[in-house]
């Protein structure tokens, strides 16, 4: 039987849309501890290769007791914006409170395991601040809070109870007030009940229909890793305080460890209080590691400055540099590549800082020309020349002398030698017989 191009056409056509839908592409990440401008790094970087790679989900792993709501706004803002769906589970044994509480809200679909909970989300006043500041502050999480449950189909009144209540729900209590969408306790469990399913993402209704699935894991960056460190509260305050006191004590007493190392403590103090974003943070670094290098070159230190300048180089270069569109190889290779860079530089500074300490353990020739004795070309009114170890010298003396009278430097005067003359033994032992023939 003779089929119709037309016919053969269709077919390859849903045979294609077929295969496509047959496999769900699952981007997955995790997250894990206290939520920080290095959570948002890493979610950041996982979203964008889910767009990149066409990723049919962006499937976050969550395990945290909390964090920062500054890096928690970015996070629901991405999710909420996202043109990717978002899966947020929750697995066996992990937590998911107060700040996670806000980011599984905000997720597409939630998923929790048996054995977790969800909640807790009230805000936590530090210092001596009055009750009704802490009221706003309260007053204004819940309705954020109850915003997001209320976009994303959610029990308001259970999201607002969350931050005003501190209120905690078991992963089957959250499931039936309408928190999550349902429980897994495996990531395969909960890959799988996502099948038949649909998100409302970017204005678009989304149902997952395939048969297989394939996860790639996204690594977290090397910058998430940086950030992640620096932006922990008690450490970024410890860092200013470092930072500060090290330059205090630094430009009042001598020497040049103190406000070298205060200098990057306060730079890495405000980038982890997000006083400055991480661009500008590299750039500091880098700038600094300049300065630090010139310095070492003007004012050798010994390979003080020297180390400083490649830390704060290498720093900069692995913070500030972030391309989405490079293949995920090129961030395994990158590292390596800053890894040479830094090794290079610091063989280089080492050789310099060996070759300026041998030229500063030698003895200026200038100054060893005292003791010298040289013979006069030329001499007039007090003042002449004369040669001494082979150079000529410019040369001034009390006594009278003439071309050829050997001399004896007794001082010198920038380029200017003091001379006096030299006796030689031939003509003191004549002075001494004349005088005894005088006797």
């Amino acid at each position: 039987m003779k089929l119709s191009p037309l016919f053969v056409l269709l077919s390859l056509i849903l045979l294609i849309g077929l295969s496509s839908a047959a496999e769900l592409k699952v981007a997955k990440v995790e997250v894990r501890g206290e939520i920080n401008e290095g959570t948002y790094l890493t979610l950041q970087h996982a979203y964008d290769f889910a767009l990149r790679e066409r990723c049919d989900v962006l499937f976050v792993v969550l395990d945290t007791p909390g964090g920062l709501l500054s890096s928690t706004q970015k996070i629901v803002k991405m999710f909420l914006n996202s043109e990717v769906p978002v899966v947020v589970y929750v697995p066996s044994g992990a937590m998911c409170a107060s700040a996670g509480s806000i980011i599984l809200l905000s997720s597409h679909i939630a998923i929790m395991a048996d054995g977790t909970a969800v909640g807790a989300a009230t805000p936590v006043s530090v210092g001596f601040g009055s009750a009704e500041v802490e009221n706003k502050t309260v007053n204004y999480i819940a309705g954020y809070v109850k915003d997001i449950a209320r976009e994303r189909g959610r029990n308001e009144e259970v999201a607002e109870k969350f931050v005003t209540q501190a209120l905690t729900l078991t992963a089957k209590e959250a499931f039936e007030q309408g928190i999550i969408d349902f429980i897994a306790n495996s990531e395969s469990e909960a890959i799988k009940g996502l099948k038949g399913r649909s998100a409302e993402v970017d204005g678009k209704t989304v149902t997952f229909e395939f048969d297989t699935y394939r996860i790639i894991e996204v690594k977290k960056p090397l910058q998430a890793s940086i950030y992640e460190i620096i932006s922990s509260p008690q450490l970024a305050a410890i860092l200013l305080l470092l930072g500060i006191y090290l330059l205090i004590f630094g430009l009042t007493s001598p020497g040049i460890v103190p406000e070298t190392v205060g200098a990057i403590c306060l730079i890495l103090a405000l980038a982890g209080l997000g006083v400055i974003g991480i661009n500008l943070l590299g750039l500091l670094l880098i700038v600094l590691g300049v300065i630090f290098l010139i310095a070492e070159l003007l004012t050798p230190t010994y390979g003080v400055l020297g180390a400083a300048s490649v830390i704060s180089v290498v720093l900069g270069l692995l913070i500030l540099f972030n391309e989405p569109l490079m293949p995920e190889s090129f961030y395994e290779a990158f590292p390596k590549f800053i890894a040479g860079i830094g090794v290079g530089m610091g063989g280089i500074m080492t050789f310099m800082i060996v070759k300026i300490a041998q030229i500063r353990k030698k003895k200026s020739s200038v100054g060893e020309v005292v003791g010298e004795r040289g013979e006069i070309l030329e001499f007039s009114n007090g003042r002449g020349f004369a040669r001494v170890r082979g150079e000529i010298w410019k040369v001034v003396s009390d006594e009278e002398l003439k071309k050829g009278d050997e001399v004896e430097v007794i001082e010198r005067d920038g380029l200017t030698l003091k001379v006096r003359k030299v006796e030689t033994r031939g003509g003191a032992e004549r002075g001494d017989s004349e005088v005894a023939k005088e006797n």
